[in-house]
């Protein structure tokens, strides 16, 4: 079942997302074969935060294929699939932001980037990963069981 906006689907989805915490990532390989791994991103609103390296494996596919696909699911909690397009965030002042929205945001959504970039925001290799979905589906055992359809968000194009 579509829904009309993000905002009837938003507080189940952020507590998906902030309970569930780790997700796959599924990319395009070169070959246009899948490449799936665990990452954690951090969501505001319909945008997606994921701490990484811009010279990473995952950094070369999407420079190929921006298009991403992130898949969350828990017995408890159901499922959620956003497919997005990626990019970079470039400006310094944001990826402090983000940096700073990651370590202040309490665990187990939120962490110390520090763990991996000792040297803060500004360090080599460190970047920040943007993700905007264009579709987003929310299911789960208890709604499928009782015959209910996805709940599915499209961004408006």
């Amino acid at each position: 079942m579509d829904v009309a906006s993000f905002a009837e689907i938003e507080q189940d989805f952020n507590k998906r997302v902030s309970t569930i915490v780790w997700c796959l990532m599924t990319t395009v390989d070169g070959k246009g074969r899948p490449r799936t791994r665990v990452i954690h991103p951090l969501w505001e609103g319909t945008t997606g935060y994921c701490l990484t390296g811009p010279d990473s494996f995952k950094a070369k596919q999407l420079a190929k294929n921006p298009n991403a696909s992130f898949g969350y699911w828990s017995l408890e909690h159901g499922l959620v699939v956003a497919d997005c397009v990626t990019s970079w965030e470039e400006s310094a002042a944001e990826k402090q932001r983000i940096w700073d929205l990651f370590k202040n945001t309490p665990a187990p959504y939120g962490y110390d980037p520090a763990m991996f970039w000792p040297a803060g925001a500004g360090a080599p290799g460190f970047g920040v990963l943007k993700l905007k979905p264009w579709r987003i589906e929310l299911h789960g055992l208890q709604e499928l069981m009782a015959g209910a359809p996805p709940r599915v968000w499209r961004q408006a194009v």
